[in-house]
């Protein structure tokens, strides 16, 4: 596809993951100027060709007025009124609570206040599916550890527990989402949590639906200012990093009439506006999609649901934000999208698991026609990946090390005394 006028440029906020290589080479590849804010110039994805540069700031790690002063900086540095793209759950609601400040120099779609905030919120979220009749799972709140104790005496396990509050722990994998089988399991998480990002984190504690990863169906669209979908498709995953709780690894396009009437009706009635990424699960027991997650903004796997004219989320957003005329989707792409380095791992996983057989494996990964980091056209952020890949898994392999030293030691810790102070130790 082309888009007539690319004068505009884009400012791509945080460059985490594979979104962020995937939104610069799918706009810069239509001669769209795209430059990227994130806190080290050493992430993979900054090395694409298509990035026209890189602005080095942490918007968690300075005052709010110092960051929306120094992105009002960058604006004005790049020129033109830019388009402000979040790419992770950080970003998304630092530029929706501070969008009248930030409004000054970018563009980006004007949510109903409170919106956005109210969707990525685990607890709020519940209470809209609920007034909207959106299925949804069952779910408790707990935010202590005594709390946490009492609900395992009589839950109905497995269950899935969430942080309510995912921006604490976007650096865990499946940003600390876990299957729990037991109380022991339940608290083990908890306790986890609450030594990588808050000291009392409140998680969701939802009714677990039994399925595999296909169960899990997603939409991927974009809302006009009158909360009118110009573009929708569905996918289902077909594999998940983590195993079970986490994002497409490998994902294919199907439709989904159900899913996306469901999603149109729910965006439509709260008012949404923009780019959306939002999953469900199929529940077998009583034959119901229901809602897992809402992201109010671009998806980690946007690049699964492609039109055959080029069209995705990222394509449509320039093109309306611009008044540009978008076209009609079409047909969707054929074929699988795959993660590399996420895949490899959750195959690795379910083989260990008994889910994933050699030859199962190889025959799943025929007709993949997109991958999130290899293109032959700009190959610089595939390996800069893998060396980043490696580094992580060496500090992962550390830091689970000394969580297994700490689960051995904690039993005596709580139970011995403080040599101090002749008192018992906290358990944690």
């Amino acid at each position: 596809m082309t888009v007539a006028d690319t004068t505009t440029p884009v400012v791509v906020l945080n460059a985490y993951n594979h979104c962020a290589v995937t939104l610069i080479r799918s706009l810069g590849r239509l001669g769209i100027p795209v430059y990227v804010v994130h806190e080290s110039q050493r992430a993979p994805s900054l090395r694409s060709k298509y990035c026209r540069g890189a602005f080095e700031l942490s918007i968690t790690d300075l005052p709010r007025d110092a960051a929306i002063k120094s992105l009002l900086g960058i604006a004005a540095t790049v020129g033109g009124e830019p388009l402000l793209i979040p790419t992770e759950d950080v970003s998304c609601l630092f530029v929706d609570d501070n969008a009248d400040a930030l409004r000054q120099a970018y563009r980006f779609p004007e949510q109903p206040r409170g919106l956005v905030r109210s969707l990525s919120s685990k607890r709020e979220m519940a209470v809209l599916c609920k007034k909207l009749a959106v299925p949804t799972p069952q779910a408790s709140f707990v935010d202590s550890r005594p709390g946490v104790m009492k609900f395992g005496e009589t839950a109905t396990f497995p269950l899935m527990v969430k942080p309510v509050d995912n921006r604490a722990f976007h650096h865990l994998p499946g940003a600390g989402k876990a299957i729990v089988a037991n109380p022991a399991e339940l608290l083990a998480v908890f306790e986890r949590l609450a030594t990588n990002g808050a000291s009392r984190p409140e998680l969701l504690l939802q009714e677990y639906i039994p399925g595999g990863a296909e169960s899990v169906w997603m939409f991927n669209g974009y809302f006009d200012r009158q909360s009118n979908c110009l573009f929708g498709i569905t996918a289902k995953k077909l594999r998940q990093y983590p195993p079970y709780v986490g994002q497409t690894s490998l994902g294919i396009c199907e439709p989904n009439p159900v899913v996306s009437d469901t999603t149109q009706r729910f965006m439509r009635a709260v008012g949404y506006k923009g780019i959306l990424d939002i999953g469900y699960r199929y529940d077998l027991r009583d034959g119901k999609y229901k809602l897992l997650d809402v992201n109010p903004r671009i998806g980690a796997a946007f690049r699964l649901f492609t039109a055959v004219t080029g069209l995705d989320v990222a394509r449509v957003l320039y093109l309306d934000m611009t008044r540009q005329a978008v076209p009609a989707a079409g047909a969707t792409r054929d074929g699988k999208w795959c993660v590399e380095n996420y895949d490899l791992v959750a195959s690795w996983r379910y083989y260990q698991h008994g889910r994933l057989s050699l030859r199962e494996w190889t025959s799943s990964l025929r007709h993949v026609n997109e991958c999130a980091w290899l293109a032959a056209d700009d190959l610089r952020p595939f390996g800069a990946m893998w060396v980043a890949s490696a580094a992580y898994a060496f500090r992962e392999a550390r830091s689970r090390a000394r969580w297994t030293s700490w689960r051995a030691e904690r039993p005596r810790l709580a139970h011995g005394a403080s040599e101090s102070s002749g008192t018992p130790a906290s358990p944690g």
